[in-house]
């Protein structure tokens, strides 16, 4: 039930459906007033502010039809910043303006608009009782706060657009996603050390994806459940971002004895069409390299957007390495292993990380030199143990750049960075050539 109630709040539709409801019932009520109540506003609302029926229709005539105009303008704005998004940075960023609620709320603060005054006209009819009615007050106080929204929403659109704002957003998306992994070694059901002490049963009953799609959600705690109810252990074979099809198993109850699955597998875990960064950050992370490969592909050539970007991966990946490389196992109340998760390698995601990056920004040695700066700022934040893959993907983007000539002067601006990531990682650096092919050196081991 909270994972449907946490859908129908992210939808599009939600927030302004929600503001159309509320302009209805503020109708009702005003217009009863109206109808009902003429001897208590002549009383108590100061008889300036009130207004004759034909007046009235007059005011929210034209209320209606300018807030109307607002409505349609404010939905091309959305419509003109959504293709923007796709365009100019990355088709997986849409999400990010989508979820912004800032801009549902104006729409449905225009849309509430556009329904009060409209249902205002329907309700007001000659036949009053009154001579006055503070419905067109309310109309009038009402488009005043949608010039406010107004003025809101095109602050907020022009500092959205921005990318770097939405660089600033993606990282935050990050480590909040990283933050989730961190928050689950707070747990005291959680170990990542069990020297060995993970056995499973004999019969294995996979539970299999209902529908194609991105795995987006675990419910680890029901999973404990169902492991204790069985007495058994459930292994997760996914990790959360991929992709599964239907009938193919993502998690696998292990049991002493051939046993009725009667378990729903939406109850243990959730697949959706998209991948969601809330579990997920390194789909955070690949945002983030499309943002960059868009910046310095030949259409837009913004290198100094990529360049931001790359350094802002580097204090995300150095939040990620932080992360223990075994597996997450969960416990119940009386310490028995009962569930294993697995994330994904940090070896893993560095190769996914600059793959590409190291393909399309070769041929800049700006790019190139963000790459490493990403990596020293990887290098700061990182334990040890890391620190030896961290050097292995600098090795790696040297490689890339066989069959590229490096200036003089590119190489030794480079070079620094190189020597500045040996001395961080506690490695031997490696000398950049003149010629295009490098002098790679195999075998590098940490100092200790």
């Amino acid at each position: 039930m909270d994972r449907f109630w946490l859908k129908i709040k992210e939808s599009i539709w939600f927030i302004p459906t929600l503001y159309s409801l509320l302009s209805v019932v503020i109708a009702i009520i005003f217009s009863t007033i109206d109808h009902l109540y003429d001897d208590i506003l002549l009383m108590y609302v100061p008889h300036v502010l009130l207004t004759t029926v034909e007046l009235a229709q007059t005011i929210l005539g034209g209320l209606s039809a300018a807030l109307l105009t607002m409505t349609t303008f404010t939905f091309s704005t959305i419509m003109v910043v959504l293709t923007t998004y796709s365009s100019q940075f990355s088709p997986r960023t849409l999400k990010n303006f989508v979820r912004d609620p800032m801009v549902w709320r104006v729409l449905g603060v225009f849309m509430g608009g556009f329904i009060y005054t409209t249902l205002s006209l329907l309700f007001m009819q000659e036949s009053i009782s009154g001579e006055s009615v503070i419905s067109s007050l309310v109309g009038v106080l009402y488009a005043m706060v949608c010039l406010v929204f107004f003025a809101i929403f095109i602050h907020h659109i022009a500092k959205n657009i921005q990318v770097n704002t939405l660089i600033e957003k993606l990282t935050i998306e990050g480590d909040e996603a990283v933050g989730c992994y961190k928050e689950l070694l707070k747990r005291e059901d959680m170990t990542t050390n069990i020297d060995g002490q993970w056995t499973v049963k004999k019969m294995a009953h996979p539970i299999k994806a209902e529908t194609d799609g991105y795995i987006q959600l675990f419910n680890l705690e029901q999973m404990v459940k169902v492991a204790q109810k069985h007495d058994g252990q459930i292994e997760i074979e996914s990790c959360i971002g991929d992709f599964v099809q239907a009938n193919t198993p993502v998690v696998t109850l292990y049991v002493n004895k051939s046993i009725e699955v009667e378990e729903n597998p939406a109850q243990l875990f959730t697949v959706g069409r998209e991948r969601d960064t809330r579990q997920d950050p390194v789909f955070a992370i690949q945002k983030m390299v499309e943002v960059s490969l868009r910046a310095i592909s030949p259409g837009i050539n913004d290198p100094n957007t990529a360049i931001h970007n790359i350094h802002q991966l580097g204090r995300l990946l150095g939040s990620y390495s932080q992360l223990p490389q075994a597996d997450f196992v969960f416990n119940d109340e009386k310490s028995i292993h009962r569930v294993k998760l697995r994330i994904h390698s940090f070896e893993e995601v560095l190769y996914h990380t600059y793959y590409q990056l190291s393909h399309y920004g070769k041929g800049d040695i700006s790019v190139l030199a963000a790459i490493s700066d990403s990596l020293i700022n990887a290098a700061q934040l990182a334990p040890l143990t890391a620190k030896e893959e961290l050097w292995k993907i600098q090795l790696y983007m040297i490689e890339s750049m066989d069959g590229t000539e490096i200036q003089s002067l590119d190489r030794q601006f480079f070079q620094k960075k190189i020597d500045r990531l040996a001395e961080l990682v506690g490695t031997e650096t490696t000398i950049l050539k003149s010629q295009s092919k490098s002098n790679l050196e195999e075998g590098y081991e940490l100092k200790p």
